[in-house]
């Protein structure tokens, strides 16, 4: 392996990295909230893909059908508990989440964005409706099992994969694509030319990252985020509502796994079941992390994404074995630096 060869590869994992730090990072935020793996993560990723092309094809996205499908399930669930309680700000408030506000975005898909539309357009009503996704699958699946143990939630959470990914074949069909990224001619850094698609993923990741920060940090939602992540029990005496903190959680997911599907869409060819192997990989750089802390997941994601890179160099058949391979070593160090008895015993 030459000089060149090397830095051409450490380039793609770095860009691959920086898509799995956001993965990473909602997969934490979705985990410290509400204790669920969010194993559909990456099919909202390549939901996402697959609905620009549609856009891009001129075709009406089965995005939309799932949308207004789910709502419609989560509004009549919102209705039912509601009128059972004779509450009457919660049935207002739930039929502006899962019912006006769905279908305006489901309107606007289908009557506002034509074929020749500007990219940048479709990329923003992609993000709008993978986003409007992510509560609606909280509320169908999550919310009304928030209090059973993380077993419970885990097998809620991959019982909806297999869901999604059925689904999924169902709208988009089995056929791959690739979207349109960022053009133009390369940039030079350190000697090293740098394709337009590894800067713009790169600068794109940072940029969230840091709104993500800024988001946690500065606003009142944010901070209600953190406060319930930290201490569930704590945040609920104080009056901080954890289902609302769920839902808030599963949209800065819905969104974050959006963006993460226009930036990879580029990179490489997504089918409808793409996404679990992507959350996978996610998912192992959030383990780095134990599950908690946010930097250290963030390193993993960038290590996982260059042993990808270097891993397809030497031996592209292992590939994702050897990406996976390095949960053994690091779950290894964990239980000895951190031992824990079994329960009863001493």
């Amino acid at each position: 392996m030459t000089a060149d060869i090397a830095a051409i590869l450490l380039q793609d994992g770095i860009a691959n990295g920086a898509i799995y730090i956001l993965l990473a990072t909602v997969l934490v935020l979705v985990f410290t909230v509400t204790r669920v793996i969010f194993v559909p993560q990456g099919d909202l990723v390549a939901f996402t893909a697959l609905t620009l092309a549609a856009f891009d094809a001129g075709t009406i996205p089965g995005t939309v059908w799932i949308l207004l499908f789910g709502a419609a399930i989560a509004l009549s669930l919102e209705m039912l508990e509601a009128g059972a309680r004779r509450d009457r700000a919660r049935c207002v408030r739930s039929i502006v989440q899962f019912g006006v506000v769905p279908v305006a975005v489901a309107l606007l898909a289908v009557l506002l964005v034509p074929k020749d539309a500007p990219l940048l357009w479709k990329m923003a009503v992609t993000c709008v409706l993978v986003t409007c996704i992510s509560p609606v699958i909280y509320r169908i699946v999550f919310q009304p099992i928030a209090s059973a143990s993380p077993l419970v939630l885990l097998i809620a959470a991959i019982a909806t994969h297999l869901g999604m990914n059925s689904i999924g074949l169902q709208v988009f069909g089995a056929e791959g694509v690739r979207t349109q990224g960022f053009s133009g001619p390369p940039l030079s850094f350190a000697g090293q030319l740098i394709s337009q698609q590894v800067a713009g993923v790169v600068a794109s990741s940072i940029m969230l990252v840091f709104v993500l920060y800024l988001f946690f940090h500065r606003s009142l939602r944010g901070r209600a985020l953190l406060a319930v992540a930290y201490n569930r029990r704590g945040a609920e005496i104080v009056g901080i509502s954890a289902a609302a903190a769920g839902r808030t959680a599963f949209i800065v997911a819905g969104f974050v796994g959006a963006v993460s599907g226009l930036l990879v869409g580029p990179m490489t060819t997504l089918y409808y079941d793409s996404g679990f192997i992507l959350g996978l990989k996610g998912f192992v750089g959030a383990i780095v992390g134990g599950l908690a802390i946010y930097p250290l997941a963030a390193a993993g994601a960038v290590l996982v994404g260059a042993v990808e890179s270097f891993a397809s160099f030497w031996a592209s058949a292992y590939r994702d074995i050897i990406v996976f391979m390095l949960i053994i070593p690091i779950l290894f160090w964990r239980s000895v630096v951190n031992p824990h008895a079994e329960d009863g015993i001493e």
